[in-house]
């Protein structure tokens, strides 16, 4: 993903800078590291019995599970062990899976590719759609913990409370392959699975069932702010906004304004109703897209919390159209 008009804080690059300085010092690192240490002891998530069932605990097992995988940049072997995992988690949760497969152009020459889709039936055939991406960044040792690992872990956890359910929507848990940039990040050399999928739902018109696009991206950062991004729909926005305020989570959920360049924008410019929930944050996310981006950085309580909010947002969805047409 990307940020528009981002630049790096200045408070970031000195604190980079005084670490330098001082690494000389082995009393003074011993210090910091224990400091360090203590810092990014594992938080604890919500009790699932006070977020609607959602475990965020269970939520980071599977970040765990795939950080340890190592890297997996679209197309390589790290990826299939990651797609493995994921099918096969789904597959135990009783959940419908499709794997579609496909190939793309890259600018290092063309890559198999695969998105996985949960599709949950319901009453009703209208769709609502809850996504992530699962690669990493094409970068030596990185393992995306929380850029990808994070909203993975998330969409696992919320497949396991909806595949056990009877919904009142047709629900789908789509995990898109290569959203990450093979070279630099562009128009065409990026969201390479969610442009599939929505080329492959518009010709089959499924995309006009798409009631909702909710995506989940970065949201397991321990200093967690989640802002409005300009590029999403505003009312659906506003749902999933005094939803997290309702629940107590307005400090994360704030009202600052941001535009993120994300899996959602293949949907948005095919008038999709969609949002994007995401901290691409630098001050929060210093680590972003560098091989810092490792399981401490990431969150259970982080996890439970951004969970609670979705796993809440479903029956509101389902509400407004229960008619067919919008509230």
């Amino acid at each position: 993903m990307k940020r528009t008009h981002a630049t790096i804080p200045w408070t970031i690059l000195l604190a980079c800078l005084l670490a330098l300085a001082g690494c000389g010092r082995s009393e003074t690192a011993t210090s910091e590291a224990a400091v360090s240490a203590s810092a990014f002891a594992p938080e604890p998530a919500p009790p699932a019995d006070s977020t609607g069932g959602f475990d965020g605990q269970r939520a980071y097992q599977h970040v765990a599970d795939i950080v340890a995988f190592g890297p997996h940049t679209a197309g390589t072997d790290g990826d299939r062990h990651v797609q493995n995992y994921i099918v096969g988690k789904l597959q135990s949760f009783g959940c419908p899976v499709d794997q579609e497969d496909f190939h793309s152009q890259t600018p290092i020459g063309t890559v198999a590719m695969k998105n996985i889709v949960a599709k949950i039936p319901g009453a009703s055939p209208d769709i609502l759609m809850f996504t992530t991406h699962y690669d990493s960044l094409r970068l030596d040792n990185f393992v995306g913990a929380d850029d990808g690992g994070s909203s993975t872990g998330v969409m696992l956890e919320l497949a396991r409370l909806l595949c056990q359910r009877k919904n009142a929507m047709t629900i789908w848990i789509v995990f898109f392959d290569a959203e990450e940039a093979f070279v630099k990040w562009s128009d065409t050399d990026s969201t390479y699975g969610s442009r599939e999928l929505a080329a492959r739902m518009a010709l089959s018109g499924d995309l006009n069932r798409v009631k909702a696009f909710l995506l989940a991206d970065l949201v397991g950062g321990r200093n967690l702010h989640v802002s409005r991004d300009a590029n999403s729909t505003d009312w659906l926005k506003d749902m999933v906004w005094s939803t997290a305020k309702r629940l107590g989570y307005g400090n994360i959920f704030i009202s600052q304004s941001s535009e993120i360049e994300d899996d959602h924008l293949p949907f948005v410019s095919r008038k999709v109703p969609c949002v994007d929930i995401i901290d691409l944050d630098f001050n929060d996310i210093p680590y972003w897209h560098t091989t810092a981006d490792t399981l401490d950085k990431v969150s259970a309580r982080s996890l439970g919390i951004v969970g609670h909010v979705l796993i809440q947002v479903v029956p509101q969805l389902e509400q407004k159209f229960r008619s067919g047409k919008p509230a």
